[in-house]
């Protein structure tokens, strides 16, 4: 997901998006630890996007309060 359409999601959906992805990426890890990960690329992306998630609330959070 780009973070241009992550800024369109609404504020409720953030969390729901966030906890998809750790969810997705702790599979991906247990995965990893077994050897039976085949898109390596795939955790890095996730990473990428759930810092992304993050960001991008706290924006939004501070530009509500300012």
């Amino acid at each position: 997901m780009k973070p241009s359409e992550m800024r369109n999601l609404p504020a409720a959906d953030f969390d729901k998006e966030i906890e998809n992805r750790k969810k997705e990426l702790m599979e991906l890890r247990f995965q990893a630890a077994m050897g039976n990960l085949a898109q390596p690329h795939r955790v890095r992306q996730l990473r990428r996007e759930v810092a992304q998630l993050n960001t991008i609330r706290t924006e939004l959070g501070k530009g509500e309060q300012a």
